[in-house]
């Protein structure tokens, strides 16, 4: 866009970039409230006894620790739930960082093209522009090398909490999930949410989607906070994943 396009929007200021909201069971939600909801990613917040979770980072654009300082960084691990640039951006203001093993590359070397950067950071992301203005040519991830890479099955355990991780690709080749089996609490990374899913990136694969989802619809869940969009219960988890499936595998007309 040229800088006259980008002169139109309002600038927010950083104080009032992000929202944050208590969601229950020691879950916070943590949003760019400038951002429109699909870019929008979702930061979740989960605080534990021995240390707190923060499920992705959000864009990066302003300093996430600087504009909530009740995020102690030296008690969180940042977890990606996979290495896009919307949900990795502020991953290098955290010491401990994980992701999954195939993930981990983009993560210690983003580039434009693996983060889909090259695709989707562009001044129709923003109702407001942040502070100093954004121009897609020179927006960058950091890069923020995982301190703990994971797998399937692995468990996340904050002391009072026990968070498995399940290997959900399609979306990307290394999306997880986050699955709470004492509360049914499922954080879904860009697997599942209340939107158009994603799935025809460069390294997005239809066909391990698929499976994800139908791995994922077995898990007797009560309230799912994915990627994006508002969090939804069980019923709608259900309608959701058998509505993309159905579409998917509907015959060619």
């Amino acid at each position: 866009m040229s800088s006259a396009s980008a002169g139109a929007i309002e600038t927010a200021g950083a104080a009032d970039w992000y929202r944050h909201e208590r969601v229950g069971d020691g879950v916070t939600h943590v949003f760019e409230q400038h951002i429109y909801p699909f870019y929008r990613c979702n930061i979740w917040h989960v605080q534990g006894r021995e240390y707190d979770l923060l499920v992705d980072s959000g864009l990066g654009v302003v300093n996430l620790l600087a504009q909530l300082p009740w995020l102690r960084a030296e008690r969180i691990l940042a977890l990606a739930s996979h290495a896009h640039f919307d949900h990795i951006g502020g991953h290098h203001l955290f010491s401990r960082r994980a992701c999954h093993a195939l993930e981990a590359a983009t993560l210690a070397a983003p580039t434009a093209r693996e983060t889909l950067a090259d695709r989707y950071a562009t001044l129709s992301m923003f109702s407001k522009l942040p502070p100093g203005g954004f121009r897609s040519e020179d927006y960058h991830v950091q890069a923020a090398p995982a301190t703990q890479l994971l797998e399937h099955g692995d468990v996340i355990d904050l002391g009072d909490r026990q968070f498995e991780i399940l290997h959900v690709p399609g979306h990307s080749p290394g999306s997880i999930a986050l699955w709470e089996t004492r509360t049914g609490v499922l954080f879904s990374g860009d697997c599942v949410y209340d939107g158009p899913l994603v799935d025809d990136a460069h390294h997005s694969d239809i066909r391990r989607y698929l499976e994800s989802l139908r791995a994922l619809r077995e898990l007797p869940v009560t309230v799912v906070h994915g990627g994006h969009f508002p969090s939804f219960g069980r019923e709608r988890f259900k309608a959701l994943i058998d509505t993309y499936c159905a579409a998917k595998c509907a015959p060619s007309a």
